[in-house]
């Protein structure tokens, strides 16, 4: 059983449809990280942030025992800075943490506008492929990921784009002429977040249907919206977060298993999006964002009660929610959404959830 590898972009690189998303505490993982190779899970990605630096640290732990293999890993690391000077410190931090001299590809972490990618950063990537440091360069993005990818295409030196991408959000026009520019462009391209989670638990009949049919095709529904986003052969990989080896082997069996989703089972998943969008942030923040008077980080705070809520993380949730701005913070609760529900394409009953999100999260 070994999964299937796609080009990635232009880069003359082929990586594992099936990327490791680190986001977990890799150092008690590291049987894990041995079994992920063996299935070819060779697209590791994590970032200088998680886990307090010990996804990082934890991967260069692997690294020193088992040095071999270095080099058979596609690594992908993480910035949360935008400014270059602080980008070469938590860098050069990375390759000691990590015990590596290169990284394959690094990431401006969580834009929500190509404006974030500025002229700096492009010579500071020069610099550091110059250097031998570096062999890619991109971002990751959760909120108004179709505009980042349509600006990224046309800036000319961007390697690589890990996005929010799933069935909730893959048949817009707007994110299919996306898709097809970073493609034109040589971009590769990794999906994240390709459950579609919910911001809040659903039980619904139609939660029970999708579950049943696909239990009916001899897989999962989760296992189902993993296959319906690798049969878009634009995507070169997804990334998802597999802290233990139940997840690991699910996903993987999904990765090398052929069977093709049919017209019926796509259909029921449209539905399924449909009937249930009004519990789930598309990421479309500069809609709801920009009709509030007073500035509150709605896409961020929604993501965290999905944390909190979805994967069950409520220590990640609360950590995340607790570096946000004191100010920020208190804002939540006073603050009038009724503008932005108005506009939300999903309909979503903001002002509820941000209420929730500074109960339960603080």
């Amino acid at each position: 059983m070994v999964v299937p590898t796609r080009p990635f972009g232009k880069t003359g690189v082929n990586v594992s449809c099936l990327s490791l998303g680190g986001m977990f505490d890799i150092p008690s993982n590291q049987i894990l990280m041995h079994q992920a190779l063996q299935w070819g899970v060779t697209y590791w990605d994590t970032a200088a942030s998680y886990e307090g630096g010990n996804s990082e640290k934890g991967i260069g732990a692997f690294f020193t025992k088992n040095p071999e293999v270095r080099k058979r890993v596609f690594l992908v690391t993480k910035s949360d800075s935008r400014d270059p000077e602080e980008m070469t410190r938590l860098f050069s931090r990375s390759l000691e943490r990590m015990n590596t001299t290169y990284i394959d590809l690094y990431f401006i972490h969580g834009i929500s506008s190509i404006r974030e990618m500025s002229m700096e950063m492009k010579t500071w990537a020069e610099g550091m492929k110059s250097a031998g440091k570096l062999r890619f360069f991109g971002f990751s993005s959760h909120s108004n990921m179709e505009d980042c990818l349509l600006g990224a295409a046309k800036l000319g030196w961007i390697d690589g784009i890990m996005m929010t991408y799933n069935y909730r959000l893959m048949n817009s026009d707007k994110m299919k002429q996306a898709l097809d520019a970073c493609t034109a462009a040589g971009i590769g391209l990794t999906a994240m977040k390709t459950q579609g989670s919910w911001s809040v638990r659903s039980d619904s009949e139609a939660e029970l249907n999708l579950t049943q049919r696909f239990v009916q095709r001899g897989f999962t529904d989760k296992q189902a919206k993993l296959k319906t986003v690798w049969e878009n052969p634009r995507i070169a990989s997804i990334c998802s977060q597999m802290p233990n080896l139940t997840i690991l082997m699910a996903n993987v069996a999904a990765a090398v298993d052929k069977t093709s989703l049919s017209a019926e089972d796509k259909s029921l998943l449209e539905r399924y999006a449909c009937e249930t969008a009004s519990g789930y942030c598309a990421g479309c923040t500069r809609i709801c964002q920009m009709a509030l008077a007073s500035p509150v980080p709605v896409g961020d705070v929604m993501r965290y009660l999905m944390y909190y809520h979805e994967y069950g993380d409520r220590g990640r949730a609360r950590a995340l929610f607790a570096q946000l701005p004191t100010e920020t913070r208190s804002r939540l609760r006073q603050v009038d959404y009724s503008s932005a529900e108005e506009r939300c394409p999903q309909k979503i009953a903001i002002g509820r959830l941000m209420r929730e999100a500074g109960r339960i999260l603080a």
